[in-house]
């Protein structure tokens, strides 16, 4: 199965002996999941867009250090393609700033949390259980490192999962689309990497309290099955 990565951004070089680049991280979040899977990479960010919705069977979006309402021009072409998508009935799974364009592109509302930034490691509560969730999971933990939050939906959507500070973590735009606010490609070496770097963005206390909360443990493994159980269901 071929899987279209849309790189919004790219690992800062300093940090790229962690865990590689995004197109390092994706692929070993599935290595064990998904063996069969291709992937094949699109630099959307800079402006390098696959030239038909059909070039892969499904899509995965990135995080990013932009917003998606910032005036660029990838952002509104990736607006556009992912409405196309949409509209063509294909699957996708946006991840951080890939969850947040999909609120935007398909009619709902994002902007900066009144919260701050969400970094760290998070609670998850699943308000909706559906049959690609295996293995079930009411409640686990993710890796979040987000500032910006999805806070109206767009139409035919379904809210699945929430966290104490993000009300929509996780949702459903019709059968085919999946969006998760969270970074389950991350390792949390990475994650604590960033954090340290955006210290004075994020806030020394804020920085403290999401290193600490790395020693809890993360599903992303199990999220990763998830994922991929609602690609396999989306054939």
């Amino acid at each position: 199965m071929k899987i279209g990565l849309l790189e919004c951004d790219h690992v800062r070089e300093e940090l790229l002996p962690i865990a590689g680049d995004y197109r390092q991280m994706f692929p070993a979040l599935f290595a064990s999941a998904a063996p069969d899977w291709e992937f094949i990479f699109f630099d959307v960010c800079n402006g390098h867009f696959p030239n038909s919705v059909d070039a892969c069977d499904a899509y995965i979006c990135t995080g990013s250090k932009s917003s998606v309402y910032d005036n660029d021009p990838w952002i509104h072409q990736l607006k556009t393609f992912v409405q196309n998508l949409y509209q063509s009935d294909k699957t996708f799974i946006g991840i951080c700033f890939g969850h947040q364009m999909l609120g935007e592109a398909l009619g709902g509302k994002v902007q900066k949390s009144d919260v701050g930034w969400c970094v760290g490691v998070h609670p998850f509560e699943m308000l909706a259980f559906e049959s690609w969730m295996n293995p079930p999971l009411s409640n686990f933990n993710l890796l979040m490192m987000c500032q910006d939050q999805v806070l109206a939906l767009p139409s035919n959507s379904t809210l699945l999962g929430q966290t104490p500070d993000c009300p929509v973590a996780m949702f459903r735009v019709g059968d085919k689309m999946l969006g998760i606010q969270a970074h389950p490609e991350f390792p949390k070496l990475y994650n604590k990497a960033l954090m340290e770097l955006r210290v004075e963005r994020i806030g020394e206390r804020k920085v403290e309290f999401g290193i600490m909360s790395l020693e809890l443990p993360t599903a992303e493994k199990s999220i990763a099955e998830w994922i991929v159980n609602f690609v396999r269901a989306n054939k």
